[in-house]
């Protein structure tokens, strides 16, 4: 009873899995540890993995101290497929013949993602348009027009290539869809691409290695044991958190 009455805030770093949504793993800690109020700092897709920046309890107002900070992923992309959703979740759409790209038109495609970009966010997406999510309207049938969204891209390179995939690194600004940028740079190629897999690595200051997976979490049993991970932050914080 005493454990379930503990009043449990911060910051807990969170390992997250494929096929889990960042809802998911929200709820899987409130219902878990009965913690009235959690929150995280940037959605990533089902698909992807890695950096989950949870806030528990009062740290929840803080959110909008979390959200600005650019952030690192790593992944793969394979040419010559697009695909509804622009990552391997969707459906195939397109095929092309990716045979002639050579690894220096790679390099180079990928040097003119370098800086601020104007980018058109995904149909499959949480933003609004006349007050309804993107992603509802897409379920539904249809496609919008949306409005080029200004996204720094702090750094990208390729890491490997092995046509038709390429793994890369990318360190973005908040609101970068990196599934975009995969589709972009396929569309710059001439045979389209998706975003194979995709695994978030920092989120500013956080880094996965810092990070619990979800499989330590199911064996932990009690908030006290919950604890041991929950980090306080303190210069985010200005005065009390009530």
């Amino acid at each position: 009873m005493k454990d379930e009455k503990k009043k449990l805030e911060g910051i807990l770093l969170v390992d997250k899995p494929s096929e889990w949504t960042s809802h998911d793993v929200c709820n899987f800690i409130k219902k878990r540890f009965k913690v009235s109020k959690v929150g995280h700092t940037g959605t990533l897709d089902p698909q992807a993995t890695g950096v989950l920046v949870l806030l528990l309890g009062g740290y929840t107002k803080l959110s909008a101290r979390f959200t600005n900070c650019e952030k690192q992923y790593s992944g793969t992309i394979e040419l010559g497929v697009s695909t509804t959703t622009q990552d391997g979740d969707g459906e195939v759409v397109e095929r092309k013949d990716w045979r002639h790209i050579r690894p220096e038109q790679v390099q180079g495609v990928f040097r003119t993602f370098m800086g601020p970009q104007k980018q058109i966010p995904p149909m499959i997406s949480a933003i609004r348009s006349g007050g309804v999510r993107l992603y509802k309207l897409a379920r539904k049938g249809y496609e919008v027009k949306r409005k080029k969204r200004d996204i720094f891209i702090y750094d990208i390179k390729c890491d490997k290539i092995d046509l038709p995939y390429i793994d890369f690194t990318i360190v973005s600004s908040k609101g970068t869809y990196i599934r975009t940028v995969a589709h972009d740079i396929g569309e710059k190629l001439g045979v389209g691409a998706y975003l194979k897999n995709l695994c978030r690595m920092r989120n500013g200051s956080f880094h996965i290695n810092d990070c619990v997976e979800i499989d330590a979490l199911k064996r932990i049993k009690t908030k006290d044991e919950l604890s041991n991970y929950v980090q306080k932050d303190f210069s985010y914080i200005n005065g009390s958190l009530q």
